[in-house]
């Protein structure tokens, strides 16, 4: 079986539907339906069970949670509403609640592919981008709360703590369908289509924090390429080791 946390959201749906294309549907969906919304997001898709986020941390908590053969978490879930002052909340929804699932993925011996964030970064300014340690400064508790869990997997890694294989994947600007329940936190492309339909044409930002009017430049990321990546790491589907080969082994920070 599969775990995809954050299973009915944006990247966790398309990862599921990526799942179902592969022919598998032995999934675990992990998630919140406080935005019911998001079930338009699982239509089609095919899974063996569904958990609401607080029953699944409360399972882990209590070591209730009996999963044979688990295969790989992918752990999407997450507050990504970068908006979001409750430092409290955010500390504890993508720190702390990603510790638990990293301590439950290291007990069954099941790689763990998560989401982290380029918002790690902060502002790299209009020169260009490069993503070094001097360079992660947050400029928001979201960006801080998936840094300060980087850092707890790179602790690990230094000191030889982790026995299974984790990766995590540090997504830019990512884009495509499964992401209208998102609201104002929805792909600038999605917005800007949704304006072409109605209007015919887009309303650019005006240029700001030492960027000139037309001088803002963001580089994509097309969802699915990004739940392939997911895949890929995982070894899973195509990516599954032949039979006799020796699995490679991932513990690394990806920006994707």
């Amino acid at each position: 079986m599969y775990i995809v946390t954050g299973g009915a959201g944006f990247i966790g749906s398309n990862l599921v539907h990526e799942l179902n294309f592969q022919g598998i549907a032995d999934i675990l969906i992990v998630d919140n339906f406080a935005n019911s919304r998001k079930l338009f997001n699982l239509h089609g898709a095919r899974f063996a069970d569904y958990m609401d986020k607080r029953e699944f941390r409360r399972a882990l908590s209590e070591k209730a949670l009996q999963i044979p053969d688990l295969e790989a978490i992918f752990h999407q879930g997450a507050c990504v509403d970068t908006l979001v002052d409750d430092g409290v909340y955010m500390m504890d929804n993508n720190l702390t609640c990603s510790k638990e699932v990293l301590k439950y993925a290291i007990e069954e011996g099941a790689p763990l592919v998560y989401a982290s964030t380029a918002a790690v970064y902060g502002l790299s300014g209009p020169s260009h981008f490069v993503p070094t340690l001097e360079n992660e400064k947050p400029l928001n508790i979201y960006g801080f709360s998936k840094l300060a869990f980087d850092r707890n997997v790179r602790h690990r890694i230094a000191r030889e703590l982790l026995s299974i294989p984790v990766v995590g994947l540090r997504y830019f600007n990512v884009y495509g369908p499964r992401e209208e329940h998102k609201g104002r936190m929805a792909s600038v492309i999605h917005h800007f289509s949704k304006q072409i339909r109605k209007n015919g044409k887009v309303r650019l930002f005006e240029g700001s924090g030492g960027y000139g009017n037309g001088e803002q430049r963001r580089d994509f990321v097309f969802v699915r390429d990004l739940v392939r990546l997911n895949m890929f790491f995982a070894q899973v589907g195509p990516y599954a080791p032949e039979p006799g080969k020796p699995v490679k082994t991932y513990q690394t920070v990806v920006n994707a």
